[in-house]
């Protein structure tokens, strides 16, 4: 991957300082610090201001929500712009007063409007509170569970349990493959008319990611791989997936034939997708990058 033109969502956006979870008095520190910035979330709506153009709308230990809220609520997210940065989770029917032009958004519509390093820390912060919403309780005997490490792990609450839970990501592939003059894209039907993308699939267990692609893009498309190349990973918010993207070369002669999950696949050349015959996705997503790679031949 470049490091210098890191995929959208990823980058030094944060610096995450693990060590400082450690600390018992984490939470007292930050709130003793006049300059910790509080990002507020409902579910998987933050808040962010919406005019003059999207940013997100933190609040400073000023805020009765953050005097308010239980410490459970909070998790620490690291430094951003080398300032502490804490994730507030509010319950959903929680009254909160609300700065000028400010509001409770989904991240997917507002993701390629925000600054460089804005959608990075909310795609961040949305999949931790995906993960806390989904673990409320032990997934080995159903005892409810309390946050520790400055939220960053959910533990059993039963004496005789005592299990741990971590984060977690589903691993997905994505990858375009080509025979050389054409690449295969294909298109699901709750698409927009005329969208086409790259082959994507989840990892199943036992499974490296080299043969997933190998298997995705048969069980698609009805294509051999012939060889596969890593290019660089994307972290994906929506809900919890980090999506591993490769560039892969085709086995000579391969017939199309569409499996299940898609509504049509088919070879294009170089001049069908720059001509706009094919809308491809759009810039902020990793199988944007691969396309427009291949399309330059910097594959």
């Amino acid at each position: 991957m470049d490091q210098a033109r890191p995929n959208f969502f990823s980058g030094p956006y944060i610096d995450r300082r693990e060590e400082a979870r450690e600390e018992p008095g984490w939470l007292e520190a930050a709130l003793a610090d006049p300059a910790t910035l509080y990002l507020l979330a409902k579910g998987t709506t933050q808040l962010v201001q919406t005019k003059p153009e999207p940013r997100i709308e933190f609040v400073t230990r000023e805020n009765p929500v953050v005097r308010e809220a239980d410490p459970r609520q909070f998790i620490l997210l690291g430094w951003f712009r080398g300032t502490r940065c804490v994730l507030i989770e509010l319950e959903a029917e929680l009254a909160v007063s609300l700065p000028q032009n400010a509001s409770f958004e989904e991240l997917r519509p507002l993701s390629p409007l925000l600054r460089g390093d804005e959608p990075g820390l909310l795609a961040y912060a949305r999949a931790l509170s995906i993960w806390r919403s989904r673990q409320k309780f032990c997934g080995v005997c159903g005892f409810p569970t309390v946050p520790r490490k400055a939220g960053h792990v959910l533990h059993c609450t039963n004496p005789l349990c005592g299990h741990e839970f971590f984060p977690r990501i589903d691993p997905a592939i994505i990858v375009l493959v080509t025979d050389g003059e054409r690449a295969l894209l294909g298109r699901q039907a709750s698409w927009p008319p005329g969208r086409y993308s790259t082959i994507a699939g989840f990892v199943e267990p036992g499974e490296s990611l080299e043969d997933t692609v190998v298997r995705e893009v048969m069980e698609e498309t009805a294509v051999e791989v012939a060889s596969v190349r890593y290019d660089s990973s994307q972290p994906w918010p929506f809900p919890s997936s980090l999506m591993l993207g490769f560039h892969a070369t085709a086995a000579p002669g391969c017939v199309v034939r569409v499996g299940h999950e898609l509504e049509a696949a088919a070879w294009f050349t170089r001049e069908q997708i720059n001509s706009g015959q094919t809308l491809v996705p759009p810039s902020h997503a990793i199988s944007y990058r691969l396309i427009s790679a291949w399309l330059k031949g910097d594959e």
